[in-house]
């Protein structure tokens, strides 16, 4: 075992623990609004390209990706790395494909980066920059910089 993927079991596992008042919360809320199911289903590309179910919570905001935890744990999934995408997706093909070298993140420089801002082709630079250059150090700059980002981000949505 790696030490990348040591910390991302023992950080995931201490996540789920801490949030897991959050996770059952969201998953009753989501239930009691009867919206149907309580997650969403999504196929993705994984470590080598192969592909899994990515499960979301049927909600709006960062708590829908609360359950991502369980996929990080289990080894799907990495606390830090590239963008996760459908195995069709251009970028898993030719070329691309080094971004399947590793495992998709949570989060990672896109995030932190201004996300929904960045024309695609930068996210695309940021992520094989990621794949190219990744370190446990990186990874927990990217850590520490993910939730400011995301302060930032609905900071601006509600101003």
């Amino acid at each position: 075992m790696t030490a990348k993927r040591a910390f991302d079991v023992a950080g995931g596992l201490v996540l789920l623990l801490a949030l897991s008042p959050l996770i059952a919360w969201t998953a009753l809320s989501v239930t009691l609004g009867g919206s149907g199911a309580v997650l969403r289903r999504r196929t993705v590309a994984g470590l080598e390209g192969r592909p899994f179910t990515m499960l979301t919570f049927r909600t709006k905001g960062p708590l829908a990706a609360l359950p991502l935890l369980l996929h990080v744990v289990v080894g799907r999934m990495s606390l830090v790395g590239p963008c996760p995408l459908a195995p069709t997706h251009r970028e898993c093909a030719g070329e691309g494909r080094r971004r399947l070298s590793v495992r998709p993140g949570l989060t990672g420089p896109w995030q932190i980066s201004g996300r929904s801002e960045l024309p695609w082709e930068e996210r695309e630079l940021l992520d094989l920059h990621y794949v190219d250059h990744h370190w446990l150090g990186m990874d927990l700059l990217i850590l520490a910089r993910t939730l400011p980002a995301v302060r930032r981000r609905r900071a601006a949505r509600f101003a």
